[in-house]
């Protein structure tokens, strides 16, 4: 079959030029979706008597066929055409003939690509919503066995208060939270239909777009304005933008394993099937699977930064151009999908030693803020009170005490604001739960956030 645009040109178009210009290789995964759309499409034009009933049924059936051909292996794509929209009508035509060009009625490759994004979009956003949701299962579990788990909370790498492994591993819930419901807000603007917009100024003929956005689900409807529909790619960097913004929550707890893995913290210990060794060590575990996660961050941000670059310049409406978002795109949907369900694969391996993580508080100085709040208590500003916490400090490091261990005997002599009960107050457990506001790390508080996100979740 001639190519569909090759009756202008009186010259074979040079092997060079045409792999230059071929998009098979990136676009052939989206053959299911563009032939739902043609199907859609063939279904309104015998609706609207744009083509007879009759052969509407037969591009329809024929269509069915190839997708039936396709999805069982008994077809392949060819990979002489130059993109998957001409390789599936050349499979349309082998079926029933001339009457395979009758399809391209009042559309183009314009409007037809841009339907064919956004259809498989909508679904790969509802997988990754999927995978979000695993992952936030499993922080749930494992939180609620946690609430009174103690770990160090850090601040600049330093010991900062003692906080539960439940709180923890809650903060990566809402992290993964807020992108959930990023990804669902934004079906609202993949769901609006391009196809009849055509090449970029609508069509004569008179078709019913309304009908094709029903049967495909668009639930905006159609574009308003075709020039806008043909080359927006305004929905593609949503989708990047968040997948970044994933990767990126997915990084932190990445580094967060790496370290924990290590000896000198010891808080996790990983599987061995995720993990790897050495060729020359025959000691090492090594986390790579945290750390490729943590590396390829920087894929998905360089296809957000590529698909801004693409499109910063482009005139109104359809340039090639676009025909390198795919690219980014499809990038980003496996880089963020592979991501998140390796993630999850790592953390059900995951036994978290909860003993090294209560005995690295151990004179880590975490409970000093409490020895400066009952200071306040007693009348003390609190600026004051920072001050002799920190000459108790002092006084600990000078003496290799810790804080905790310091009797009522001498935090008295210290200062004699200092209360009797002061020396129960500053055990780490009851610092952590002494953080009892909405939000905060005490049993009572994470019970209360561990509803707030199983509500979330259903």
């Amino acid at each position: 079959m001639s190519k569909l645009w090759g009756g202008r040109f009186s010259k074979e178009t040079l092997k060079e030029v045409e792999a230059f210009t071929s998009s098979l290789n990136i676009d052939q995964r989206l053959w299911s979706v563009d032939i739902t759309a043609s199907v859609a499409h063939a279904n309104m034009l015998g609706e609207q008597n744009i083509i007879s009933a009759v052969e509407a049924k037969q591009i329809t059936r024929a269509l069915l066929e190839i997708h039936e051909e396709l999805l069982l292996g008994k077809a392949i794509i060819d990979n002489t055409s130059e993109d998957i929209h001409s390789d599936i009508e050349k499979k349309l035509y082998e079926k029933v003939g001339p009457i395979a060009g009758k399809l391209h009625t009042a559309r183009s490759r314009n409007d037809q690509v841009a339907t064919d994004l956004r259809l498989y979009l909508r679904t790969e956003v509802n997988h990754i919503v999927t995978a979000i949701l695993d992952l936030q299962n499993y922080l749930i579990s494992e939180a609620e066995v946690n609430t009174l788990t103690l770990m160090p909370g850090m601040t600049h790498m330093q010991p900062a208060q003692p906080v539960s492994l439940a709180h923890h591993l809650l903060a990566y819930f809402w992290m993964l939270q807020r992108d959930k419901e990023k990804f669902q807000d934004s079906l609202k603007r993949i769901n609006k239909m391009p196809l009849g917009s055509a090449a970029l100024a609508g069509t004569g003929f008179p078709i019913d777009r309304m009908m094709t956005a029903k049967e495909l689900g668009f639930l905006g409807g159609p574009c308003e304005n075709s020039l806008d529909a043909v080359s927006d790619r305004d929905f593609v960097i949503e989708f990047i933008s968040v997948a970044a913004t994933v990767m990126m929550h997915l990084s932190r707890l990445s580094e967060e394993l790496v370290l924990w893995s290590t000896p000198q913290f010891g808080f996790v210990e990983l599987g061995d099937d995720v993990t790897t060794g050495s060729s020359i060590m025959p000691q090492k575990k090594n986390p790579d699977v945290a750390e490729l996660i943590r590396g390829r961050v920087g894929l998905v941000y360089g296809d957000l930064t590529g698909a801004l670059t693409m499109l910063k310049g482009l005139p109104l409406s359809y340039n090639r151009d676009l025909q390198e978002d795919k690219t980014f795109l499809f990038r980003s949907v496996d880089t963020v999908k592979s991501c998140l369900h390796l993630m999850k694969l790592m953390l059900d391996t995951a036994q978290w030693k909860t003993e090294n993580m209560q005995n690295s508080l151990a004179g880590d100085f975490s409970n000093a803020t409490d020895l400066a709040d009952d200071l306040v208590l007693n009348g003390m500003s609190f600026r004051q009170a920072h001050e002799v916490v920190g000459q108790v400090v002092q006084y600990c490091l000078k003496n290799k005490i810790k804080l905790e261990d310091l009797s009522y005997t001498e935090l008295n002599k210290l200062n004699p604001l200092f209360d009797e009960a002061i020396v129960g107050k500053i055990k780490h457990m009851q610092v952590m739960q002494a953080r009892n506001s909405f939000g905060g790390t005490s049993s009572q508080a994470v019970a209360e956030q561990l509803k707030l996100a199983k509500e979330k979740l259903s």
